[in-house]
């Protein structure tokens, strides 16, 4: 048996659980020389174990010594005036073979290796909060079959009875499938061999099958693996705008505002929970939403829109959640989560969460109907990306590097407002801390002082000086009162501030997932290139791969342009408010001093 080793093309840094770190020119001991979906395994110089890129390393193969036969065997025909009991030729006489020479092309980008917990393939990590506040427990998530009842979002879901499609009916089929498609042969043990016909090399798989990229079906999509039926409703337009890639605005836009949260029971008072009153501004119907009602929504939206940045809910909580600070805290965050969901192109117009804005609140039936037809959805992983439409025609065509430099660059820029958001979160957090606590109990420190001086001077019984008493007591008050205004003034400016902060932290948390999702289509873009290049692969099947990996970078192009916008609207709006706020806390604390001053005139 051979031994195999072999030697590092480049340097890699593991990034996750089950990788090694290699430096350019070591060698390493291989378990096996056969590929795992691009990915060895093997021992570095420094003992460590674990998977590396194929793409990173060139094999170097060297015998091994045989170990001698039991039994004298008929010599073959090359060595048969050899005498019996064997053959061991002298070490001078074997010498390992050269390696392949290899090009030397730039590091290819490694997919991530992370072990993880199974999720359904195509399907979502996110698994619904099961806090104590919103049990599961009653008939609103029973098992009932009246979604297949028809009537309810007809309009937003293919009727999969009549898959025929005509003229009239406004659905279509779309598929990635066809001969020049790329088959899952490339995650076969020698798949990566090279073979004489020229389309027999195809894009490997991710070694990793817990990847955002597979799991989110963008890897089967761009392999050409995602069939379904689309109907023109369900289809998601990216246009060309004056700044690039944007998604096609919403031609309704509305609002939807959430007040009056009440406490309400069921169960003859066994169980009491929180409801929200909802009116959106395009129909005018009030409906009343649990929070439990929001954490379902927000499950459906991240797993269907995987290139696009569903805003966080505010978290639950176990205790205190009837407390009225809690509940305005609430209140606050899940109106920002509705103003962003509103301003969304994208997000505003899905069938679920226009179902959840519209079905009255008293039909159970309805609801449930809505409910089972959006979970029943199957636009979702890789069939999910067939309903993008991008602008077609040499216009409109992505050049690949721009492209990944514009994702480079809104991911350093993502990393570094995370960090600035972070550290201003602490920083206004303890100043607002401060301002509740230290300065309302310095300021009223300082009035009981000004208030003790005058009990003293009070002792002096001459007439001339009760005007300065009173002013020097007035001035006490009045410092009094300044310690209440600090102490309030938080409410009004910092607390919006750290809102809105713990909202963008939202977003930021999800852009790496997407990012992810669009770099794991460029690397087989990049692979499929190389094969065309070497002759594996016909340029009709290449180019099949980054039409769809233009669609998916077109998708990603068009979310960071309106995370951009809505940030720079929502900065600017909480940046005025924060101002507005300060002026007149500050000309509270002036008035009070003016007053104070004023008492001193009739001294």
């Amino acid at each position: 048996m051979a031994l195999l080793r072999a030697r590092a093309l480049y340097d890699f840094k593991s990034e996750n659980p089950g990788e090694i770190s290699l430096r350019e020119h070591e060698v390493l001991s291989l378990c096996s020389d056969q590929e795992i979906e691009g990915w060895l395994e093997g021992v570095n110089s420094r003992g460590d174990r674990g998977l590396f890129p194929a793409s990173y390393v060139q094999l170097i193969r060297a015998p091994a010594a045989e170990p001698p036969l039991p039994l004298p065997a008929p010599a073959p025909a090359r060595y048969a005036n050899l005498p019996p009991g064997g053959f061991e030729p002298p070490a001078s006489t074997f010498h390992p073979p050269p390696p392949a020479q290899q090009p030397q092309l730039p590091p290819p980008a490694a997919e991530p290796f992370q072990p993880s917990y199974p999720f359904p393939y195509g399907g979502s990590p996110y698994q619904p909060s099961q806090g104590s506040d919103d049990d599961w427990d009653d008939d609103w998530d029973d098992s009932s079959t009246v979604a297949d009842e028809p009537g309810v979002l007809g309009s937003s879901y293919p009727d999969y009875e009549n898959a025929g499609g005509g003229p009239s009916s406004g659905r279509y089929r779309l598929s990635t499938r066809s001969d020049l498609s790329l088959s899952s042969r490339g995650s076969q043990p020698g798949a990566h061999l090279p073979h004489p016909a020229k389309s027999s090399a195809t894009v490997s798989r991710n070694l990793n099958r817990f990847s955002t990229f597979v799991k989110s079906g963008g890897e089967a999509f761009v392999l050409g693996e995602a069939s379904g039926f689309v109907k023109d409703g369900d289809k998601l337009c990216v246009v060309l705008g004056p700044h690039g890639p944007e998604w096609q605005e919403n031609p309704y836009p509305f609002q939807c505002s959430i007040e009056d949260p009440t406490k309400q029971t069921k169960f003859k008072g066994m169980k009491s929970y929180i409801a929200y009153k909802l009116v959106p501004s395009h129909t005018g119907q009030q409906v009343h939403r649990r929070y439990k009602h929001f954490d379902w929504l927000y499950g459906r939206l991240v797993e269907k829109f995987p290139v696009i940045s569903v805003p966080h809910l505010p978290e639950k909580q176990a205790t205190g959640r009837f407390e009225e600070d809690f509940i305005s805290k609430r209140r606050k965050g899940l109106a920002w989560w509705m103003d962003h969901m509103c301003s969304h192109p994208v997000l505003a117009q899905c069938d679920a969460f226009q179902h959840f804005l519209t079905c009255p609140s008293t039909d159970e039936k309805a609801w449930k109907q809505g409910k089972r037809k959006a979970e029943k959805d199957e636009m979702v992983g890789a069939n999910f990306f067939l309903t993008i439409s991008v602008p077609a025609g040499p216009p409109a065509s992505l050049d690949l590097q721009d492209v990944e430099s514009q994702v480079d660059g809104f991911k350093s820029f993502t990393k570094k407002m995370d960090e600035s958001t972070i550290q201003l979160n602490q920083t206004v957090n303890e100043f607002a801390r401060k301002q509740v606590t230290g300065f309302k109990k310095e300021y009223q420190k300082v009035g009981h002082s000004f208030k003790g001086l005058s009990q003293a001077f009070e002792m002096d019984q001459q007439a001339f000086s009760v005007g300065l008493n009173q002013a020097i007591a007035f001035t006490g008050e009045a410092y009094d009162a300044i310690g209440e205004l600090f102490a309030d003034q938080p409410r009004q400016d910092l607390d919006p501030v750290m809102d809105l902060l713990a909202l963008y932290q939202g977003h930021l948390a999800n852009f790496p997932d997407i990012i992810h999702v669009q770099k794991g289509a460029l690397t087989k873009v990049k692979e499929s290139k190389r094969h065309v290049e070497e002759g594996k692969m016909e340029v009709q099947k290449a180019d099949g791969i980054q039409d769809r990996c233009n669609i998916i970078s077109f998708a990603t192009l068009a979310e960071i342009h309106h995370f951009h916008k809505i940030r720079v609207r929502d900065f600017k709006s909480q940046m005025q408010h924060f101002l507005q706020q300060q002026i007149l806390f500050f000309q509270k604390v002036t008035q009070k001093l003016e007053e104070a001053l004023h008492k001193y005139d009739s001294v």
